[in-house]
């Protein structure tokens, strides 16, 4: 009896993926024979959707583990789209097998076979002069054979020109082309890298690193797309590096100049990603040239002995110290390295982290207290404060955990500190919260977007004490996200409330319109039968869908 395949890829994940609307847009587009299978692989599936255009659709994985991409605007804009359903969907089609693993690629590689050579580069020649990209890496490629490395080197650095160039702003929508046209030229100079020509590449690069960021400023590149490429010329011009063997001291001054003089992090941690090419010579003139820098820095301290200190590179040379002091292995000199600068709590929590990380709970507890009390006159970092009453907790020194937690509740009153007061204190702490908070909150007023009384009501909420809740939501003003949280916490003792807060919650969502608004307004709106009775309900959805008739996508949720 023949085995029952189990689909390439899982349904119920497709459609936690994509949503239900993209979900059915899918299995339409799939039913209506919109997907054009190119290639079936073990762990990709690559079609043509056609749509309002044809989309390059690929789905990778297998089984609930599902990925992929597609040149549409709505997977770039929100991920999962309804053509990688349909593709997905295509591939569960066949049986499974790898037998079944076939697509109009693989019957164009056959084809291909059998033809002559003189056939396959008449077809190539006609395909160049219609795509500009693709001529243009043929075009380099057969340069690469016979041209000297002069006349290379003009072809490759105009490409690179060419496609880095910038004609005025490139906005949000155009930065995907920009940034694939240069990742063209740096795959097609990339080429070169490995060969005789590295020499060549390795100093192109230098041209791309400063071209590349040059453009970035005048590019809307919120997603991403474009910053990746400098990157990618670093990789060419390791690549390069590793062929080229430079001499190792030259080459350690340039990457610690780049390093500590750029702007967008392409090298840092560069002694580390090219230690091999600077070998032992580069790597101690790398750490040379930081150490004679970082030891012209003065040490910063924070709190009452603030001053005003010059700016350094402290973030960079630190970095690129504690890289070597790790491969010696030296605790000592990390940890000092991070203590020459503790001109914040944030530095001080970091410090105190390290030392707890290499097994230092002394010296972190230590640290940390010593950053509380220099910043104490300053805004509280919340952060440190818990991190050192959680320390406090573990060595068992509750009391001094609560009194740090106290001064710093009393000073800003906040839910985090006030779980970790419980957490330390226990009840008792908890009630002493609430009592401080109810005469603090007297003292409050309500304005514009700050609404004090949201902390106490969810402290609350948290203690139980529904009925208070209610008396403070009918004193003061509260958020409506505060508003739910109460509703739900106290439907079954307080229904009448929490029904009143829904119904105003519903007019809101339906007011901001949209299918998100309108499902959960629909949800919200029939949960409400299980707190009134059916004839009350009755009559409100009567209303409803009388008052937001001209909703007719709201109107089909209702009914």
């Amino acid at each position: 009896m023949k085995q029952m395949q189990l689909p390439r890829f899982d349904v119920a994940a497709l459609q936690e993926l994509a949503g239900a609307k993209a979900y059915r847009r899918g299995e339409e587009y799939y039913r209506d024979g919109h997907v054009r299978i190119i290639a079936v692989e073990p762990k990709r599936v690559l079609a043509q959707v056609s749509g309002t255009e044809d989309y390059r659709t690929e789905v990778t994985g297998r089984g609930k583990a599902i990925g992929g991409d597609c040149s549409c605007p709505a997977f770039e804009d929100w991920g999962f789209c309804k053509h990688m359903v349909a593709v997905a969907l295509a591939a569960n089609a066949g049986d499974g097998t790898e037998a079944a693993e076939t697509g109009a690629m693989e019957r164009i590689r056959a084809h291909l076979k059998a033809k002559g050579i003189d056939a396959l580069v008449t077809m190539i020649a006609d395909l160049a002069e219609r795509d500009t990209v693709l001529f243009r890496k043929l075009d380099l490629a057969a340069a690469a054979f016979s041209a000297d490395d002069k006349t290379l080197e003009v072809q490759l650095r105009k490409a690179l020109d060419d496609a880095t160039k910038i004609r005025g702003y490139i906005d949000y929508g155009q930065a995907p082309g920009w940034a694939a046209g240069v990742g063209e030229a740096l795959d097609v100079i990339g080429e070169f890298a490995s060969g005789p020509r590295a020499g060549l590449v390795f100093k192109l690069m230098e041209r791309a690193f400063t071209r590349i960021e040059e453009a970035l400023g005048s590019i809307d590149d919120s997603n991403g797309y474009c910053g990746g490429l400098l990157e990618r010329a670093r990789d060419i011009h390791l690549l390069a590096a590793s062929t080229l063997r430079p001499e190792p001291l030259e080459f350690a001054r340039q990457l610690y100049a780049r390093e500590l003089g750029e702007d967008y992090d392409t090298f840092y941690g560069a002694a580390d990603i090219y230690a091999e090419v600077l070998g032992q010579t580069g790597l101690a003139e790398y750490r040379r040239l930081a150490s004679q820098a970082w030891d012209k820095l003065p040490s910063r301290a924070g709190g009452g002995r603030r001053r005003t200190e010059p700016e350094g590179n402290y973030h960079q040379l630190r970095g690129i110290l504690d890289y070597f002091a790790a491969r010696d292995s030296d605790v000592e000199a990390r940890i000092a390295l991070r203590a020459k600068d503790l001109s914040d709590p944030g530095k001080y929590l970091q410090l105190a982290d390290f030392c707890l990380a290499q097994g230092r709970p002394e010296e972190a507890l230590r640290r940390a207290e010593e950053g509380l009390w220099l910043f104490e006159d300053d805004q509280q970092n919340e952060r440190l404060l818990i991190f050192t009453a959680d320390l406090l907790a573990r060595a068992g020194r509750f009391g001094e955990a609560e009194a740090h937690l106290w001064r710093a509740f009393v000073k800003a009153p906040g839910f985090e500190l006030y779980g970790w007061l419980g957490k330390t204190g226990g009840d008792a702490a908890r009630a002493r919260a609430v009592a401080y908070l109810e005469s603090w909150l007297a003292k409050q007023k309500d304005s514009g977007w700050h609404n004090p009384a949201d902390l106490f009501v969810n402290i609350l909420i948290d203690c139980k004490a529904h009925d208070a809740a209610w008396t403070i939501l009918r004193k003061r003003k509260v958020s409506m996200n505060v508003k739910m949280a109460l509703a739900r916490a106290s439907e079954v003792s307080h229904p009448r409330q929490s029904a009143d807060v829904y119904v105003v919650h519903i007019e809101e969502l339906v007011t901001l319109g949209g299918n998100g608004g309108y499902a959960g307004a629909a949800a919200l709106a029939a949960h409400l039968a299980s707190l009134r009775g059916a004839a009350e309900q009755a009559a409100y959805m009567a209303d409803l869908k009388l008052r937001h008739a001209r909703k007719r996508n709201f109107m089909k949720l209702l009914a």
